[in-house]
């Protein structure tokens, strides 16, 4: 797989994540990840595709104006790994930071496999504790 079909691959999982109060998430990451889909946030700590769902529409109502912006594609065998930045404003407290309308930028990265043109996993790294510092400052 070469970088721009890799960057087509994973688009909808991206698109997902912008906005995704404004569209339809379940839609988005159903059309590109297989029903066996996990994301792994640690080694042993992952989700399925239906918990991954409800929790990006949780961040939706959370931050209204989040946006995921994909910066890099690189691809290894049956691996993508995307180089992205989130960025959002609060509505409300988040991860413990009073609501104060200040905005967050961070980066992340995923490690997307793919089998038979579908997602079928993502390890994932998020700067969370970036986002906090910038909320808090």
């Amino acid at each position: 797989m070469n970088t721009d079909t890799a960057r087509a691959l994973v688009a909808p999982f991206y698109e997902a994540l912008n906005t995704p109060a404004a569209k339809d998430v379940k839609a988005l990451i159903e059309g590109v990840a297989s029903p066996e889909w996990r994301s792994f946030a640690g080694e042993t700590v992952s989700k399925g595709r239906e918990e991954f769902i409800a929790q990006v529409m949780g961040f939706g109502k959370l931050l209204p104006d989040l946006a995921w912006e994909i910066k890099e594609v690189f691809v290894d065998g049956d691996r993508v790994i995307v180089r992205s930045e989130a960025r959002g404003t609060p509505a409300g407290d988040f991860m413990g930071v009073p609501h104060g309308g200040k905005k967050f930028a961070i980066m992340t990265l995923d490690v997307h496999t793919v089998a038979n043109g579908k997602l079928v996993r993502a390890h994932h790294v998020e700067d969370w504790a970036s986002a906090l510092r910038q909320l808090k400052a």
